[in-house]
């Protein structure tokens, strides 16, 4: 792969922009400075580090990230209302074109994945794959066992063109207000409405696993981290 090209599918700019910035000695690799776009960079190793104006960056062939997404933002890349989440990356993710995997809604905070990987996002929220997101929410009032029980049985959602049932595959053990909810669909505003089905209200919610994955301890609200290794094989159960 040409340098050039190389840059532009890491989300730098056009070909032309790219090969301009090249050109201006503004990239390095291992320290050294190379200005020829036309240089030939063979097959990079997954992580490999380049340098552009200084700041570091790791080749990925498909990116692969997680994000802790505040309230307040839309998982859309054409935003009607509120901000949306590609704001909070750097904007060589914006040029990859990253697309959510399984949206949240705008007042629903908690673990996020993007990738510009195609066949892994199908593989995520394909209905057939039942990947469990699972999640905790603050509820108006205590859920009552009658209630945990329709949720494990299944509820009819409103506002549904052919009523279904909408059921839990598992409930954590609630404490009070808090209860966490492992759904294994990702039918629009599934959590509340299944809550408002069983006389209950979510005043706030969180995503905190997909898979095995679950969100970072040590990854504040608003920020993002490549997804390694590890964390795939724990998206997967591995």
């Amino acid at each position: 792969m040409l340098l050039e090209r190389l840059l532009q599918q890491q989300g730098f700019g056009t070909r032309k922009e790219c090969r301009s910035l090249i050109r201006d000695g503004r990239f390095a690799m291992q320290g050294e400075i190379c200005a020829d776009p036309f240089r030939e960079m063979g097959d990079l190793p997954e992580g490999s580090e380049f340098a552009v104006d200084g700041i570091f960056w790791p080749y990925h062939a498909k990116a692969v990230i997680m994000l802790n997404k505040p309230s307040g933002y839309e998982c859309s890349r054409r935003a009607l209302h509120y901000p949306g989440v590609h704001i909070l990356l750097p904007p060589q993710f914006s040029r990859r074109a990253l697309e959510c995997v399984g949206r949240l809604d705008v007042e629903t905070t908690g673990l996020l994945l993007l990738t510009d990987d195609g066949q892994l996002l199908h593989q995520l929220i394909s209905p057939r794959k039942k990947v469990p997101k699972r999640y905790r929410a603050l509820l108006a009032e205590e859920l009552l066992a009658e209630a945990r029980q329709k949720l494990l049985t299944g509820v009819i959602l409103k506002n549904e063109s052919t009523p279904t049932l909408a059921e839990a595959v598992d409930l954590g053990k609630n404490d009070a207000r808090i209860l966490y909810m492992t759904l294994t669909e990702g039918r629009y505003h599934q959590v509340r409405r299944m809550l408002a089905a069983v006389g209950n209200h979510v005043a706030a919610l969180c995503r905190v696993g997909i898979g095995a994955l679950e969100l970072p301890a040590d990854l504040p609200e608003g920020s993002w981290r490549w997804m390694n290794k590890t964390d795939l094989n724990l998206l997967w159960g591995k």
